[in-house]
């Protein structure tokens, strides 16, 4: 279950960050429709952005969840007022 939560925020991630690239908007094309802002989109295809978004946030996934799930970094990498002092103890002794 973490690993899809963790999928779907990088998707998520990954498409507010894509969102704005080769965004084309109406003031650009010199076509505003009347009761709406220059900066709007003119024409934006979310169906081939969101395949792309996908293909792209799985890459990340594999990366970040193959990292997480091999143990190379683990929550005690993160505990910086040592505030999991002992299972981080226990978890190195073992």
């Amino acid at each position: 279950m973490s690993g899809l939560v963790l999928y779907a925020v990088i998707w998520f991630m990954t498409l507010f960050v894509t969102l704005p690239i080769r965004l084309e908007t109406q003031g650009d094309r010199g076509e505003i429709v009347p009761g709406t802002m220059a900066g709007s989109p003119a024409h934006i295809d979310m169906r081939k952005r969101f395949k792309i978004v996908t293909v792209v946030a799985f890459g990340f996934w594999v990366v970040i969840a193959g990292i997480i799930f091999s143990g190379v970094i683990t929550t005690c990498d993160f505990d910086w007022f040592d505030t999991m002092a002992e299972q981080c103890a226990a978890r190195e002794a073992l």
